[in-house]
């Protein structure tokens, strides 16, 4: 071990950086003498801000790069938000840990007001999110609802200049960037769900290589594996990506897994919602899917 040195391919966005670095750390405490160091990448997610991610091709825009230093050899390892990460990972690749979860709901900020049902008729809201939109649509339709996009410094920097009267962002985000404080409320699951995998930090690799799989396994938490599996399995069964609507929260219970599963209308603010338990991840995520397509689901799936 004293001689290995292990590449991280990360984003250099302060919350991804964070993220690699937390795994950097993990790595090195359960590997004592193991050399860690990050590769710090440009993202086309990262460098296009104009347009929201659903019209210029959904979050895998933020791997790419990231997966292309693995094939080339230029890092071992990718970190990435698991809520970035399509459902199917292209051929090559594989999650070689799922870290344990933080906090996955979704934060209201807003420097004035305290709840979201306390906005003013008519307010400000900004998310680029299509599922954040349509669950903000169902429950105040009076909202104008603008883009947002940028690293979380950057979205709290435009609610402070006043271009927004409230954001939605993920509660895990502000807690790993010293933020919390910024959260006024917490939106809970599961009257408002999350994305897929949100609050998770995973780490990709090249599929087959049991060495790097091997250094990982310290950091590996099997809870949140099987329950963002069962989210994963329901939004890769429903064809789920950033440019539709899918949220999925999935929790441990004493009859095994419970997952809540959301199709929305982003235009309209149309919720589908369904609800199953069992043991096994994949086939509970195709019950939910199958479930939000007997209500209609494939209408809302329908690219715009």
């Amino acid at each position: 071990m004293t001689h290995e040195t292990l590449r991280i391919a990360t984003r250099k966005s302060a919350l991804a950086l964070w993220q690699a670095e937390h795994v950097a750390a993990r790595l090195r405490a359960a590997h004592p003498g193991l050399a860690v160091e990050l590769v710090p990448l440009t993202t086309r997610g990262d460098q296009i801000l104009d347009r929201p991610l659903a019209t210029i091709g959904g979050k895998g825009l933020f791997l790419k790069e990231l997966e292309v230093a693995l094939l080339e050899g230029r890092a071992d390892l990718a970190v990435h938000s698991l809520k970035d990460v399509p459902a199917e990972l292209d051929p090559g690749f594989a999650l070689g840990a799922v870290l344990a979860r933080a906090d996955p709901a979704d934060a209201f900020v807003s420097n004035a007001w305290a709840t979201l049902a306390e906005l003013p008729q008519g307010a400000r809201v900004g998310t680029s999110s299509l599922r954040r939109q349509a669950q903000l649509r169902a429950l105040r339709p009076d909202l104008v609802l603008l883009d947002l996009r940028g690293n979380v410094n950057t979205r709290l920097a435009k609610l402070d200049a006043g271009d927004y009267d409230a954001i939605v962002l993920a509660c895990a985000g502000l807690e790993r960037l010293g933020l919390a404080a910024r959260i006024r409320a917490r939106l809970d699951a599961p009257h408002w769900l999350p994305a897929p995998g949100q609050g998770a930090i995973a780490c990709e690799i090249r599929a087959g290589d049991g060495r790097v799989q091997e250094l990982l396994a310290p950091l590996e938490d099997a809870d949140t594996r099987r329950a963002t599996a069962a989210e994963r399995a329901m939004n890769e069964a429903l064809g789920g990506s950033c440019t539709v609507p899918v949220a999925a929260w999935a929790v441990l219970g004493e009859r095994g897994l419970a997952l809540y599963g959301l199709v929305g209308d982003a235009a309209r603010g149309r919720l589908l919602r369904a609800h199953a338990e069992g043991e096994a991840p994949a086939a509970l995520g195709r019950a939910v899917a199958m479930q939000l397509f007997a209500q209609g689901a494939a209408e809302f799936l329908e690219a715009p």
